[in-house]
């Protein structure tokens, strides 16, 4: 098994705030799925979504051994954000920023990477069969 993995996140919220899911997939340095996961959260935005599902994936990573991470969102503010491009001027996301700053401290190498939404279709077909699912 690898110590390098490739991860793709998304979130996402219907309405802003609204119901809300996370979605992420993990895939070893070869690109062979080790785990996808979505998951309803209720009401929040869509920005604390796409926060929620890098935690999620990068705890998930840490459960798997991951010693390098490239982490690929939708959410180009997210991304600029935490490549120190961006001001957190939202109160409600530095938290969420800080946690995944304190997560990146587990790993050797972190990246975070912007992609196109047609390049990270299955976290977001995972967030909408949450969504669609409402947490049942």
């Amino acid at each position: 098994m690898t110590d390098k993995f490739v991860i793709y996140t998304d979130g996402g919220a219907r309405g802003n705030p609204g119901p809300a899911a996370i979605g992420f997939v993990i895939y070893d340095e070869g690109l062979k799925l080790i785990k996808k996961y979505g998951h309803y959260l209720g009401v929040t935005t869509n920005n604390q979504a796409e926060y929620k599902a890098l935690v999620a994936a990068l705890e998930a990573a840490i459960k798997l051994g991951a010693l390098k991470v490239v982490c690929h969102l939708d959410s180009e503010l997210v991304v600029r954000q935490l490549q120190g491009k961006y001001k957190i001027r939202e109160s409600h996301l530095k938290p969420l920023a800080e946690e995944v700053l304190k997560l990146t401290g587990r790993f050797n190498q972190v990246e975070f990477k912007h992609v196109r939404r047609e390049k990270n279709k299955l976290a977001d077909q995972l967030v909408n069969e949450a969504l669609d699912n409402g947490g049942f």
